[in-house]
């Protein structure tokens, strides 16, 4: 029995071996998963397209500069002819050749169309920039979302070396009670609480550990690599501590897309102005007819001819039926305006947001620290009165939850400056 106890103990060793054998720890820096990004997420990928797709819709527009050109050709069979006087009376039947053609071909070139044309191809092109920018704030988007898992990471690989750190220091004390029970100067109830800590310790650790894979997981996802590498995060840089200028409110991704769909309301306003105004083109032709049936009897012969010449089209109902047209374009134009205007508070407002907090970061990180400096001369005094019988195991439990959760604030408080230095950028659309 116990050889099979052996062999089963072996095969599940061999197992996690091989399966921990397949992951591969690599150091990532946050420019580098951008990169990655770049080339691999598959939400950048479908931006990509709709702008290949925008730049297809500016070289459609630019067809109508061409020429249109027009062929047909018809085959045909004719019945004979009856011809009759005009009160319908002394019909006869005149014969018509059977086979019949008909071929014509047409060349025009419109020369004035009111604008027409040149604003649809302004438009195209105006849909063409709104597409690059809405695939750089797609861009934006997923950096951003890469951005605060990797410092979500970067702040959990901290916690775990705190935690570590916390069970380390709480297996020495753990050790020293019992040499003290030994002694008969501890009490057994105490090393109970002190195991209860430990054991609360390696469990928040289990939890830190199950969130670095979950995170790990949704990192390579949207960086396009596998799921068998773990995502090391570099040792952060200490926390910025050169304040940037502010932004521009200006140059913001979301004010350039309402400055393009405003342009785009007044080009559309164009284009109805110019359904007033007629349409001039020039054509050409060349037709082929046969049988020439306009001759009694019917000629069995090709009948060719040529034309050039101007022509003008103007559609009168355009008088009377553009006027709501243009008003309706006309408040569209007043509303992409307007929502230009809101798009500049917005981002205003929250740009100044977004910095206001990014400097209170920093505070927040200076009083952290000191709360760090506190906590541990704290443990240290509890911790030193203990041991020489002048505090109890409550205060010793209570210096080090509080040395722990200054820690682990603190760590918090740095990563936190360089999320609203992300931040920032990202909402200035210069992540």
């Amino acid at each position: 029995m116990s050889k099979f106890y052996f062999l089963i103990a072996s095969f599940i060793t061999l197992c996690l071996s091989s399966l921990y054998a397949q992951t591969e720890n690599r150091a990532f820096s946050i420019n580098e998963l951008f990169r990655l990004a770049d080339e691999n997420n598959r939400s950048i990928r479908a931006y990509t397209t709709a702008i290949s797709e925008a730049e297809a819709g500016i070289k459609t527009a630019k067809n109508a500069y061409l020429p249109s050109i027009d062929a047909s050709l018809s085959l045909i069979y004719n019945g004979n002819g009856t011809i009759t006087d005009r009160n319908f009376s002394h019909s006869f039947v005149t014969p018509i050749p059977h086979f019949g053609n008909n071929f014509a071909m047409e060349v025009s070139q419109v020369i004035f169309a009111g604008g027409a044309i040149r604003n649809g191809v302004k438009i195209a092109e105006l849909q063409q920039q709104i597409a690059n920018l809405n695939a750089e704030r797609n861009r934006q988007e997923v950096r951003f979302l890469i951005a605060g898992n990797y410092l979500e990471l970067c702040k959990l690989q901290n916690q775990l070396q705190v935690f570590e750190s916390n069970i380390t220091q709480t297996q020495k004390v753990l050790e020293n009670m019992r040499v003290r029970l030994k002694e008969g100067i501890a009490l057994q109830n105490d090393i109970t609480r002190y195991e209860l800590q430990l054991q609360n310790l390696n469990y928040n650790k289990i939890q830190l550990q199950n969130a670095m894979t979950l995170l790990n997981n949704q990192l390579t996802t949207a960086v396009g690599l596998t799921s068998d590498i773990i995502i090391v995060p570099e040792t952060m840089v200490e926390a910025l501590r050169a304040t940037p200028l502010q932004p521009a409110a200006t140059n913001t991704l979301s004010v350039q897309m309402a400055e393009k769909s405003e342009k785009i309301a007044k080009h559309a306003e164009k284009i109805t102005y110019a359904e007033r105004l007629p349409q001039i083109a020039l054509f050409a032709g060349d037709y082929l007819n046969g049988p020439v049936t306009i001759e009694i009897p019917a000629l069995n012969k090709n009948f060719n001819y040529w034309a050039v010449g101007v022509g003008i089209k103007y559609n009168l109902g355009n008088l009377y039926k553009s006027g709501v047209k243009i008003r309706a374009n006309q408040l569209a134009v007043k509303r992409a305006g307007e929502e230009k205007i809101v798009a500049e508070e917005q981002i205003a407002l929250a740009l100044e947001e977004a910095f206001v907090h990014y400097k209170e970061a920093f505070t927040l990180l200076e009083t952290k620290e000191k709360s760090v400096e506190l906590a541990s001369q704290n443990y240290n005094v509890i911790a030193y009165r203990y041991d020489n019988d002048l505090a109890l195991i409550t205060d010793l439990l209570d210096a080090a939850s509080q040395k722990l959760d200054a820690e682990l604030q603190a760590i918090n408080a740095k990563i936190n400056i360089i999320y609203n230095y992300y931040k920032l950028k990202y909402i200035s659309g210069t992540l």
